[in-house]
């Protein structure tokens, strides 16, 4: 049970971790992405609104005269006024300032890492198609890797797709695209991005590898302090277990010791209404400690069941048949409907202890009518049983698998007028779970429950 915890924790905790850097990385890499395109867009735009070359963004330092340098040493000679007009007029050289083109702003070159070497690096050809999709102009001075043939041969294959006409931009091959009008011809641009894609291609297995490591990493580590959280729990866990064996084999002891000795006295004496309520009780404490021991034992995953192949109508139906006599003589009405032929693989004898722990739960709180059946589900076998409560059973709508709860019962008071302990629906849960099961319970209507059983 433990190390199904330890698991469970483990597992929760890997994916919460994985989810959220999942995101941040995502998040990351489509930022990164996007940031590269506006780029990209931005070198496109840049051509595109230079006619199809990238415009001259360098900052040209204005030429001296001998004279102005004179007069520029001279100053005593000329008053201070004229020396701060020639200053306004004068720009400052080196100053690396850009005169953007018409429609970007300085900020928007800035952002996108555009300066005056960019012209310098940008790998760029363009090809003018006319109306009737025929080559007019190839430019392919600014890149040495394309030749006219091939750059004909992406232009014409823009234009076969359907991608003329101004304003369309896309990505072929290790190129961006984007498409002008010009006097009825479409122009378009393929601006040369092998390297960004790469970067990109090369951050995004990097942050995966990282990111990768670190779950590894991380995994590693929750693993081992979840030992070392857990550590106090199971400790407490198996002291619990212990006790409930040891007490369970302490009690036995007294409860036999009673057993006989009023036994004894019913020989002596006579039966009377004592000694049948002792007799009663100590029946009562004997199946208690035997439940808890069994319960005991089936939280150990070390417990084997013994795995066989057997008949499970026949199981299902044996058990069934003798809660007959019972359902009868409490004037109860019990129905049967078990398909033939179904056979499964499990603990025979724990499997017919399910069946019965949920009939006889039936019993102690059915109203008036209980059925049991037995049919298959595709590679499922489906055990379903079903009877009506009382209203005083404080059954509610929906789900109910709070009753396998050790100890629950749907009466508040603990009643003991049925006789049950709160712990047989819990006994039948852990068998379920021991064959890979599963188990619920639920209330159509508040008046009746069903116990479904899957194997």
């Amino acid at each position: 049970m433990l190390k199904k915890l330890r698991r469970k924790f483990v597992a929760i905790a890997m994916i919460s971790i994985s989810i959220v850097l999942i995101a941040i990385v995502g998040t990351i890499n489509i930022a990164n992405y996007i940031s590269t395109n506006n780029s990209l867009d931005a070198r496109l735009e840049l051509i595109a609104g230079n006619g199809g070359t990238f415009p001259d963004l360098s900052a040209k330092e204005p030429d001296m005269s001998d004279d102005t340098r004179e007069s520029q040493v001279s100053g005593t000679e000329e008053s201070t006024e004229s020396t701060e007009k020639t200053a306004l007029q004068e720009p400052p050289s080196g100053t690396g300032d850009v005169k953007p083109p018409e429609g970007m702003r300085q900020e928007d070159l800035n952002r996108h890492g555009i300066s005056p070497e960019s012209q310098f690096d940008t790998r760029y050809f363009t090809v003018t198609l006319s109306s009737a999709g025929d080559v007019e102009k190839i430019d392919t001075g600014k890149i040495a890797t394309i030749s006219s043939k091939t750059a004909a041969e992406y232009a014409s294959k823009l234009w076969d797709d359907g991608t003329y006409g101004g304003g369309k931009s896309g990505f072929t091959d290790n190129f961006k695209y984007m498409t002008v009008d010009k006097d009825g011809s479409t122009m378009y641009i393929f601006l040369n991005c092998q390297r960004e894609l790469s970067t990109i291609k090369a951050y995004i297995w990097a942050s995966i590898g990282i990111s990768t490591l670190g779950l590894i990493v991380v995994f590693l580590m929750i693993y081992f302090f979840s030992g070392k959280i857990l550590k106090p729990v199971s400790e407490s866990y198996e002291k619990q277990k212990r006790f409930i064996t040891d007490a369970s084999h302490e009690i036995k002891t007294p409860l036999t010791i009673i057993d006989a000795n009023t036994e004894v006295i019913e020989m002596m004496e006579g039966e009377n209404e004592w000694t049948k309520s002792t007799r009663k009780q100590v029946a009562r404490l004997t199946s208690l400690t035997e439940k808890l021991v069994f319960l005991s034992r089936m939280d150990e995953e070390a417990t084997k069941l013994m795995m066989s192949e057997f008949s499970l109508s026949d199981a299902v139906l044996d058990t069934a048949e003798s809660f007959k006599a019972v359902a009868q003589a409490k004037d109860k009405k019990l129905e049967i409907n078990v398909d033939e032929g179904i056979s499964y693989v499990g603990d025979e004898k724990t499997i017919r202890q399910l069946i019965s722990i949920l009939l006889d739960n039936a019993m102690k709180y059915s109203e008036s009518s209980i059925s049991i059946t037995l049919k298959t589900s595709g590679r499922n076998r489906m055990i379903t049983v079903w009877n009506t409560v009382d209203e005083s059973a404080n059954i509610k709508k929906g789900r109910q698998d709070i009753l396998f709860e050790r100890f629950y019962r749907a009466d508040p008071s603990h009643n003991s007028k049925t006789g049950g302990f709160g712990i047989g629906l819990s006994a039948a849960y852990a068998i379920v779970r021991a064959h890979k099961g599963r188990i619920s319970a639920r209330s159509e209507d508040g008046r009746s429950i069903e116990f479904m059983i899957v194997l």
